[in-house]
């Protein structure tokens, strides 16, 4: 096999390895609490109501009880991903044509997201917290004569953000909080691969890394009864470090591939508004910088190197919630939101990542156990707007001849519960 046969296919088998899930859109996942869950993340930079803020907004940990604040969550995550042929033809390298294969049945499943917080009071003003969470993570597998196999046929993904952050209250109004990041990520990728003239492998790649950022918050309580956040995390640099490999054995050039992107930026003003002593409204508007993404880049060890671009544009999340105190044991939670894709087009479009704008409606639910402890429940239905893919084939660096041509139906539910104490 030459040198270049699949330095084309790897970068498309990589997107999916920094997708959020079927969370928010492109990479970024978005369900780092369970009592956010039941707002659709409404307003989730401006509500403080449990040591979850770190993730959101740490100026929130001022808005806690004093003393020791625990959260801990955890989210079943069911992702039905389906894809129909509308036209996908045969790859030919001149001697022949690859079998077609099939739809590649549903590349979704289940996974479960947990989900950490620790918040402690050093003084009424100064606070101090940790969060640990999975910020991205996802398994999508299609069946192994997928026709779109090669440009992918599997992908795990597995990272952990650990976040220990420190909030400062200015004054009664100003509430400022800072935090750094350290992401640790591994991924298994796999995909097929061409041979021969008329034969094909597999291919697959292992690599780790660690990738580091930081996070800004401010709350403002502009009134009794409304209170303003502003949120930024930071674009984070990764760079796995790997051994490409086909049919099991590492290529001449394959070991310690390195895989690099930038993860984008956040930006998020939300409001909290109290229309009664039973109804809240929550909102918030969030920038992505997705054009930090401009290309997927692999470097391998005898100096060559492979790009490939996927044109992601900035986006815009609008959300939208409410919250109704039934009694002094139970609150609702209500929201909706809407999440734009990155994705440009249908020819932009991966096997991967088939991202498509999403519209969130979820319900939830506090339960008060005691005065220190209380139970999150959230539920979330995610709609996908059905999007087409054209994307073309490349081997040996080269475009080919096949352009894998559908649809994809998708959907998501996700089920949360939460756990908080104060002592």
């Amino acid at each position: 096999m030459a040198r270049g046969t699949n330095m084309k296919l790897i970068p498309a088998l990589v997107l999916l390895a920094f997708a959020g899930t079927a969370s928010a859109s492109g990479f970024q996942l978005q369900n780092q609490t369970g009592s956010g869950n039941g707002n659709a993340f409404a307003g989730a930079a401006a509500t403080a109501e449990d040591a979850g803020t770190i993730f959101f907004n740490p100026a929130g940990m001022t808005y806690l009880p004093e003393g020791h604040n625990i959260a801990a969550a955890g989210t079943i995550l069911q992702r039905s991903l389906k894809f129909s042929n509308t036209g996908t033809n045969q790859l030919n390298l001149g001697a022949g044509p690859f079998a077609l294969g099939s739809n590649g049945g549903n590349a979704g499943g289940v996974a479960f997201i947990p989900a950490g917080y620790y918040a402690y009071s050093i003084s009424p003003a100064l606070r101090v917290g940790l969060g640990v969470s999975p910020t991205f993570g996802n398994r999508t597998e299609y069946d192994n004569d997928f026709m779109g196999r090669f440009q992918g046929t599997m992908s795990d993904i597995q990272g952990i953000n650990i976040n220990p952050s420190i909030a400062y209250r200015v004054n009664e109004v100003v509430s400022l909080g800072f935090g750094l990041n350290f992401t640790h990520a591994s991924m298994e990728i796999e995909g097929a691969v061409p041979t021969g003239a008329t034969t094909e492998g597999k291919t697959s790649y292992k690599g780790t890394d660690w990738g580091y950022g930081y996070n800004l918050g401010a709350m403002f309580q502009v009134s009794p009864s409304t209170r303003l956040g502003l949120s930024y995390r930071s674009q984070t640099k990764v760079e796995l470090d790997g051994d490409l490999k086909v049919n099991g054995t590492t290529r001449a050039n394959g070991a310690g591939t390195k895989i690099r992107a930038t993860l984008p930026d956040t930006f998020s003003l939300a409001v909290s508004q109290k229309l009664s002593d039973r109804w809240e409204m929550l909102g918030d508007v969030t920038w992505t910088g997705w054009s930090s993404v401009p290309e997927l880049k692999l470097d391998f060890n005898d100096g060559t190197n492979s790009a490939e671009a996927l044109g992601f544009k900035n986006t815009w999340r609008i959300g939208l919630g409410a919250n109704y105190q039934l009694n002094d044991a139970w609150k609702l939670r209500f929201g909706v939101a809407h999440d734009k894709t990155p994705v440009p087009n249908a020819e932009l479009r991966t096997v991967r990542l088939p991202d498509a704008d999403r519209t969130w409606l979820s319900v939830g639910a506090k339960y008060k156990l005691s005065n220190t402890s209380s139970l999150d429940f959230g539920y979330t239905h995610i709609f996908f707007s059905g999007e087409s893919i054209n994307r073309q084939t490349s081997v040996g660096n080269v475009g080919r001849n096949q352009f894998v041509r559908g649809n994809y139906d998708i959907s998501a539910n996700l089920l949360s519960v939460q756990y908080n104490m104060n002592f």
